[in-house]
């Protein structure tokens, strides 16, 4: 009974011990984090995004339109530096016929996010069809992803967003990759534009959505933390 016990005693403090170094480990990971919500592109500027999609589907077109969301609300730093708001960023698709498709909006060039991004976000009307919006993005090794922000059938505005998979060094899979340690400052991804994926049933006529204020909560730990001093790569 006495070996039994002691055989108890043991197991209890090692699984003590082993949460307190959990628990540890996850207080310096939270600690080390310093995040915030920046606007990537509030889509005011004049011939920056494009659509395009395959000929046989149909024709598109993309140009920025007068309007926004009522329930949009400023982000607390940009309140004071009257940054333009005027424009939502309109797509007009014309479909040949009831099949298949997919539109892509593109930016002019990649859209860098500074810090490691935690989430992106876009208000949307999407005209209440049964079509899906993806964002892509780039990674660290310039690899392109995908990301799902959500079906466009509702009314209205309403703002979608996506969790973007953080890959560390133990290269979880279905992260993205956003850093090398040996390398800090050149971290991040960047913002290639949108993918728009039709339901079949639903590719017919003409449909029109609005895309407005892209954002992301995004991790400026490693940014505010950088050394002054330190020599800039990538030359």
């Amino acid at each position: 009974m006495k070996k039994l016990f002691f055989s108890i005693a043991c197991l209890l403090i090692t699984g003590f011990l082993f949460a307190q170094a959990d628990t540890s480990a996850l207080g310096v990971g939270s600690a080390q984090q310093f995040l915030k919500e920046v606007s990537v592109d509030k889509f005011e500027l004049e011939g920056f995004w494009r659509s395009e999609m395959s000929i046989d589907q149909g024709i598109t077109l993309s140009r920025l339109r007068e309007g926004s969301s009522e329930g949009k609300e400023p982000i607390e730093d940009e309140q004071d530096l009257n940054i333009p708001d005027v424009y939502v960023l309109g797509t007009r698709v014309d479909f040949y016929h009831r099949g298949p498709a997919s539109i892509k909006i593109l930016a002019e060039y990649p859209i860098p996010i500074e810090g490691i991004t935690k989430t992106i976000s876009v208000w949307a009307a999407g005209r209440n069809f049964n079509h899906e919006l993806y964002v892509i993005i780039q990674d660290y090794n310039g690899i392109q992803h995908r990301l799902k922000m959500g079906s466009l059938n509702f009314q209205g505005w309403q703002q979608l967003s996506v969790a973007v998979p953080h890959q560390g060094d133990d290269r979880a899979i279905g992260g993205i990759k956003q850093q090398d340690y040996h390398y800090v400052n050149q971290i991040g991804i960047k913002i290639i534009g949108f993918e728009v994926r039709c339901d079949p049933l639903e590719t017919y006529g003409t449909y029109y959505l609005y895309l407005d204020d892209l954002r992301a909560v995004t991790d400026l730990f490693l940014e505010n933390n950088r050394d002054s001093d330190d020599m800039a790569d990538g030359w």
